[in-house]
């Protein structure tokens, strides 16, 4: 079951979900809008490797914007700091962002439930397109779970900033 806007916001004061800073009028029917951060990154290496670490640089994303180009996926995080215990949060892009074929997520869009981060995304764009910091970007719902409820606590748990693919954990031991 998804949340509705109103939902949202009563589940917000009740502490229930994350959402700071968070802004009344950025809710939705059944979301609420978040931002984009004002930094981005990519890996400097064309081939990247599961099994190590992959070159990452960071910028400041230019008051007066960035153009994304197709030929590379950016890491940038969300203005926002989003999460519940209660709930499942799905991020998505805004329609009007979509229709300029700017993913945000590519194909991670589950939050797990017990991850409190800003959240990164992981964006693509189809053809060129600018970007800029506080774009509101995308938005996120928030869906009810049925059974026992296991909090996340993995590598990318707390994150304030756009966090690098940490795949390469996942070989440790091996």
């Amino acid at each position: 079951m998804i949340l509705t806007g109103p939902e949202i916001h009563r589940r917000v004061k009740a502490g229930e979900i994350e959402i700071e800073p968070f802004d009344p009028a950025l809710l939705s029917p059944n979301s609420y809008d978040f931002h984009l951060g004002r930094s981005i990154g990519w890996y400097t290496e064309h081939r990247l490797d599961c099994a190590r670490p992959n070159p990452f640089e960071s910028h400041p994303i230019p008051s007066e914007g960035m153009l994304l180009t197709p030929d590379r996926i950016y890491l940038a995080a969300t203005e926002e700091r989003i999460g519940s215990d209660h709930f499942v949060p799905i991020i998505r892009a805004r329609s009007s962002v979509a229709r300029l074929g700017l993913f945000v997520h590519v194909t991670a869009d589950l939050i797990d439930i017990g991850s409190h981060n800003r959240l990164t995304l992981q964006l693509h764009a189809v053809q060129p397109v600018k970007i800029y910091p506080g774009l509101r970007i995308g938005q996120v719902t928030f869906w009810a779970v049925q059974g026992d409820i296991v909090l996340y606590d993995g590598k990318y748990q707390g994150a304030e900033q756009a966090m690098p693919s940490q795949i390469h954990r996942d070989f440790e031991g091996r």
